[in-house]
C-alpha cells in the first residue's frame, strides 16, 4: 500500500496536467497554482527569529501580559501540573518545558516550587504578518477556495455550515461524496479531517484545504476514484474562525490559541481542545479564564465544540478522524486525558499500527498523547469515547521553535502538504475497515 501511494502521489503532484495556467480568481486556482505561490526554499521565506521591538500601534499586544517562559519539569506529571497552573506548554525537553503564561500563572508556578529558568515578554515576540505569508489563506480566501471546489465539482461535493462561532461566523464543511449531499445520512464509511482548532496554527488550514483541492483535481485517478466512490469524506479546514481572524487582524501575529468567548472575568477565550466532554477539566487544563489552556465553564460550553460534537454524533458512519495541529512533528493517539494505555488491546493495536504508518509518510514521531502530559477535554479522546472513532492528532512542522514555531513561513507549506497528502490517503485506505490492520 505504501509503495502504491508514493507512486500515485509522485505522478499526481508533478504531472504536466497539473501545471499552473493563467492566473485568475482564488476560487479557480488549481492545486499546482496554489502551491506555486510558495514553491520557494524554506530559508528564503522562513520568518526570522523574534526580535526585541517596541510596539506602539497594537493595543492588544501592549495589554497582553503573557510571557514566553522556560520552566524546569522532569516528567509528564510535572508537565501536567504546569498545564493546570496556566502554562501553555509549546515545547517539551528532557528537563524543562517552554511556553506562554500570564503573570498570574507565573506567580502560581513559582509559588508551587517550580524553577523558572527564563522569562521574556510576548512584546519581544511580536511579528508582523510578512508579505511572504500571504500564501497562507485567511478565512475569506479559504471560503473562496471551498466555494470554487463545490462549483467545479458539483457531482462529487457539497458545502454546508455545521454551526456558528461565538462571533457568528459559519464553520464550513466540504463533503466529498457523489451519492449523498449536505447533511443527508450515509451508509458509506466516513473519514473526517479537521484543522485550525487553535487560532495561531495557520499551517493546519493549508494542509486540510489543499488536500481537498488535490483530492478533487485527481478524482479520476483510479487510486483516488475508488475512495470517492466508496467513502463519505468531510473536511473542515477552519474549526475556530474567530480566533483565526483575530490572530492576524492587525497585521501582527497575536500568538492567539483560544476562541473569542468573553469570560466572566472579562478575559477572552476558551481552549477548544480542552472543552470536549472527555474527562473534562480533570487534568492538564486550567480553570483560570485568562489561561491559554482554560477548559471553559463546562464541557461543550462553546458553540464551536458543540458544532463539532453535533456533527460527529449525527454521523455514526465516521470511522476515522484526523485533527491537524502545530507544532512538534508528532502523531498522537488516545489517551490524552488518562495516564494509561487504552483498555481495549485490539483498538490499541489498530491505533499503534496506523500511527506507525502515518509516521512513515511524514517522518513525525508516533506516541500516545499522554506520554507528553495528561490533557483532558481533548477532541480525539472524546471522538473515541463517544463513537469508537480511530481519531488522531497530527502536530505538524516544525519540530522546534528554531524552525519558526507557530509561524514557520510560507516555505514549509509545499513539503508539509505533500507529506500529509500521503498520510491522508493512507487514512482513506483503511477507513472502510480499520480492524483489518490487525486481523
Amino acid at each position: 500500500m505504501k509503495k502504491t501511494l508514493f507512486t500515485l502521489l509522485a505522478l499526481a503532484l508533478f504531472s504536466p496536467s497539473f501545471a499552473a495556467g493563467d492566473s485568475g480568481p482564488e476560487r479557480s486556482l488549481s492545486f499546482r497554482q496554489l502551491l506555486s505561490r510558495v514553491a520557494v526554499s524554506n530559508s528564503s521565506l522562513a520568518l526570522p527569529e523574534p526580535e526585541a521591538i517596541v510596539i506602539k500601534d497594537d493595543l492588544a499586544l501592549l495589554a497582553d501580559d503573557r510571557s514566553w517562559v522556560t520552566v524546569g519539569a522532569t516528567d509528564k506529571y510535572q508537565r501536567t501540573r504546569l498545564l493546570e497552573l496556566g502554562l501553555d506548554i509549546v515545547e517539551v525537553e528532557k528537563n524543562s518545558v517552554r511556553g506562554f503564561a500570564r503573570e498570574s500563572a507565573v506567580r502560581e508556578i513559582t509559588a508551587k516550587g517550580f524553577r523558572l529558568d527564563d522569562k521574556v515578554s510576548i512584546y519581544n515576540f511580536a511579528k508582523d504578518f510578512p508579505i511572504a505569508d500571504a500564501a497562507y489563506h485567511n478565512l475569506e480566501e479559504t471560503m473562496a477556495v471551498l466555494r470554487g471546489l463545490a462549483a467545479a465539482h458539483p457531482a462529487e461535493t457539497s458545502l454546508f455550515s455545521i454551526g456558528k462561532s461565538v462571533e457568528g461566523r459559519d464553520i464550513w464543511a466540504l463533503r466529498i461524496n457523489p451519492a449523498e449531499k449536505g447533511a443527508a445520512p450515509s451508509a458509506r464509511p466516513g473519514a473526517f479531517f479537521m484543522a485550525n482548532h487553535h487560532a495561531r496554527e495557520h499551517l493546519t488550514n493549508e494542509v486540510a484545504l489543499l488536500f481537498a483541492v488535490w483530492l478533487l483535481e485527481n478524482k479520476n485517478i483510479p487510486e483516488v476514484k475508488k475512495y470517492l466512490d466508496t467513502l463519505d469524506i468531510h473536511i473542515i479546514p477552519v474549526s475556530n474562525p474567530d480566533g483565526k481572524e483575530f490572530d492576524i487582524a492587525t497585521g501582527k501575529y497575536k500568538w492567539w490559541r483560544k476562541n473569542r468567548s468573553v469570560n466572566a472575568d472579562g478575559t477572552y477565550g476558551v481552549d477548544l481542545n480542552r472543552n470536549y466532554d472527555a474527562r473534562w477539566c480533570k487534568a492538564g487544563a486550567s480553570t483560570s479564564p485568562s489561561a491559554d489552556t482554560y477548559c471553559g465553564p463546562s464541557a461543550f460550553s462553546e458553540p464551536e465544540t458543540r458544532a463539532i460534537r453535533d456533527f460527529v454524533l449525527a454521523r455514526p458512519n465516521i470511522k476515522t478522524l484526523l485533527s491537524y495541529h502545530t507544532y512538534s512533528e508528532l502523531i498522537l493517539y488516545p489517551w490524552a486525558g488518562l495516564d494509561a494505555p487504552l483498555e481495549n488491546k485490539t483498538d490499541l493495536k489498530v491505533f499503534e499500527t496506523m500511527a506507525k504508518a502515518f509516521a512513515g509518510f511524514t517522518g513525525y514521531v508516533p506516541q500516545q498523547s499522554s506520554d507528553l502530559y495528561v490533557a483532558t477535554g481533548d477532541t480525539t479522546d472524546w471522538a473515541y469515547m463517544a463513537r469508537g472513532i480511530f481519531a488522531f492528532t497530527f502536530e505538524l512542522t516544525p519540530k522546534r521553535w528554531g524552525g519558526g514555531g507557530f509561524y514557520p513561513g510560507a516555505g514549509v507549506i509545499q513539503k508539509t502538504v505533500a507529506d500529509n497528502i500521503k498520510a491522508a490517503m493512507y487514512m482513506l485506505s483503511v477507513t472502510d475497515d480499520p480492524y483489518r490492520l490487525v486481523r
